[in-house]
């Protein structure tokens, strides 16, 4: 079956506006133009499409998901079966903040104890499962299930306030490399000072530091899509800027 531009928007649930930005990006093309001028979309556009609306409801960004779905490589069932775990994880996500809730009611209304650790649980096992979701492959190649699965440990038997802590230090990370990218200058006071906040904010997740992952982790954060997605929406070259910067504070050469 063949829709029209509007006719897909309708059915897909998104703008006119939205299936002609796709097209002039490339990610989405008509399979043809017909005699009237019309954009006309075909079962492989549909199911393109399909795909592309996955990856944006998991947080993909537009720039990630041509790459992906233009690729020679790419496996549309694979692709698939991977967004299937990745809602998996998420409806997992949700029933622990539901549990969380029913239980907070429950002790709100006197009908059982909840310790002030059961309060924070749900939230950091939310953490947890979002960091396996968007980054674990990655991570767990890089530096070993057995490094991870301690990180994640550490990170759940966090007390109130080193939850706390660590939360107000990843908001001063991105303010002061924010403005530390204005200098321009990777080793300059802020800059060091930004690098210095960061490696604080590792070792909440690390139960030992060293300057050589510290600069590899710096490396990923420019090297992968997603993760300099994440710093340079905060400032363009933010990623860059914080990879210099933690190389000069580490010692470690490019």
């Amino acid at each position: 079956m063949e829709y029209t531009v509007q006719k897909l928007g309708r059915m897909a649930g998104v703008s006119t506006r939205t299936l002609r930005y796709y097209d002039e990006i490339g990610i989405l093309k008509p399979a043809r133009i017909n005699s009237s001028g019309y954009r006309i979309y075909g079962q492989p556009e549909v199911d393109r499409l399909q795909q592309i609306l996955f990856y944006r409801e998991l947080g993909v960004s537009l720039d990630s998901i041509r790459q992906l779905v233009t690729a020679p490589s790419f496996d549309g069932a694979r692709a698939l079966r991977e967004h299937r775990e990745k809602l998996l994880d998420k409806r997992k996500q949700l029933d622990a903040l539901i549990a969380n809730v029913e239980k907070t009611i429950a002790a709100t209304e006197g009908r059982t104890t909840m310790t002030d650790k059961e309060k924070f649980e749900g939230f950091k096992q939310k953490l947890i499962d979002d960091n396996e979701s968007k980054y674990g492959k990655e991570i767990r190649e890089k530096y070993g299930d057995d490094v991870v699965d301690r990180s994640n440990a550490k990170l759940k038997n966090m007390t109130q306030e080193e939850h706390e802590r660590l939360t107000r230090l990843a908001d001063e990370v991105i303010a002061t490399l924010t403005e530390a990218c204005k200098t321009g200058d990777p080793a300059g006071e802020l800059a060091q000072k930004a690098a210095d906040l960061h490696k604080q904010w590792l070792t909440f997740y690390w139960s030992e530091y060293s300057k050589e992952a510290h600069a590899g982790l710096a490396q990923m954060y420019v090297d992968d899509d997603r993760f300099k997605a994440y710093y340079d929406r905060h400032r363009p070259g933010a990623a860059e800027f914080l990879r210099d910067a933690i190389l000069i504070y580490t010692g470690i050469d490019k």
